[in-house]
């Protein structure tokens, strides 16, 4: 038994249900939390980014300036959607799979994490059962 926790962008958070019910998941969890992953280091990614991020934001001050410097230096935090997943051994290969093409895209940057954990135990409040049968 695994816990698969996975970290996406606010705006897959529809695409990951979808795949998660598609892939199999017995059941889920989702909660809003606020991160931010590695930084980029490749400063030709950056300089692209903040020139199409000022072009959408339509405008020219310094606190858009500040807030787009903001995202791509690192010091500022952003909303994520955090999915806790229980699934039996067999079928982690298969829901990761799924999470992934669900968030992958072209930016390069920032599509989120996957961290697959041993689960000791899991009980189902209902009917008392343990382990596996819990799932």
């Amino acid at each position: 038994m695994k816990e698969i926790l996975a970290v996406v962008r606010m705006n897959k958070v529809s695409a990951t249900k979808k795949a998660l019910i598609e892939a199999g998941a017995a059941g889920f969890t989702a909660t809003k939390v606020m991160g931010r992953g590695k930084l980029v280091e490749d400063k030709s990614i950056i300089a692209e980014r903040r020139k199409t991020l000022l072009a959408l934001a339509q405008k020219d001050d310094q606190t858009t300036d500040k807030m787009i410097t903001e995202f791509l230096d690192g010091t500022r935090l952003f909303p994520r959607r955090m999915f806790n997943i229980l699934a039996h051994d067999e079928a982690v290969p298969k829901i990761v799979s799924a999470i992934i093409k669900a968030n992958k895209t072209e930016y390069k940057v920032g599509d989120g994490k996957i961290f697959v954990l041993p689960a000791l135990d899991a009980v189902r409040v209902r009917t008392r059962e343990s382990g596996d049968a819990a799932i």
